[in-house]
């Protein structure tokens, strides 16, 4: 889990970044200008920063550019814009920037942009010494690591905690579509199957929306739209194991 400061005047971008990366399991904060985000890094420092160029208020390359001047730039930033040039964009790198994302983000492009920023910025010498497992001295003087379970033993216990989060979303959607009458409008009928069908995968994926629009196909707008005319109680699921 990281923790990532979304920077954009649009608040539908914000609270879309914000949706996406809180299903993927992180802490997301906003900031819609320039000033908070200038407050915010102030207080503290996230693991990633998603900032949008144009701004009304001072634009990103100019806040990139002050957090570099006065020694704060030292997290990972993504640059984002829907009318940047070629020239921006690589002005932002010369800055610091470590990448740079077209709007409108594509789902994969977001994903995959973040994954590499919380790598690159986990790098850091602090990072590291933070995550890398204890370690002993050997009989040769030479440090070994900590005890650690083995691949073997990791894929049996993955396989084991695969195998009950599945079984429990079977039963689950088993009962439910039993329990379809025959005897009710076929629409009523098409509903109930699919909300068994929706409630099923998000038990399955313990209510991740990008890993639920995946399994099942759809655009996270659409599948929200769909859950909701439904009825599925998102925050149940959730929970569901």
């Amino acid at each position: 889990m990281a923790t990532i400061l979304v920077v954009d005047d649009e608040m539908g971008i914000r609270e879309l970044l914000s949706e996406i990366l809180s299903d993927e399991g992180h802490v997301v904060d906003l900031a819609e200008n320039a000033q908070m985000a200038r407050d915010y890094r102030l207080q503290q420092t996230p693991d990633l920063v998603l900032l949008d160029i144009w701004m009304p208020d001072t634009d990103g390359v100019t806040l990139l550019k002050g957090w570099a001047a006065q020694g704060k730039l030292t997290m990972p930033v993504i640059m984002m814009s829907g009318h940047a040039t070629i020239d921006t964009a690589v002005e932002a790198t010369k800055i610091g920037a470590l990448n740079f994302l077209e709007k409108p983000i594509a789902l994969q492009k977001l994903l995959k942009a973040v994954e590499q920023g919380l790598a690159h910025g986990s790098a850091a010498p602090a990072a590291v010494t933070a995550t890398k497992p204890p370690v002993s001295v050997g009989a040769s003087g030479v440090p070994v690591a900590a005890a650690l379970p083995s691949a073997s033993a990791l894929n049996v216990s993955s396989a084991s905690a695969d195998v009950g989060v599945s079984g429990a979303a079977q039963g689950q959607a088993g009962r439910q579509t039993a329990s379809i009458s025959f005897d009710i409008p076929l629409r009523d009928a098409r509903d109930t199957f699919e909300r068994a069908y929706f409630e099923y995968h998000l038990a399955r994926e313990n209510g991740s929306m990008t890993r639920v629009a995946e399994k099942t196909g759809l655009e996270r707008t659409h599948l929200y739209r769909k859950l909701k005319q439904l009825g599925v109680d998102l925050g149940k699921n959730k929970n569901e194991v």
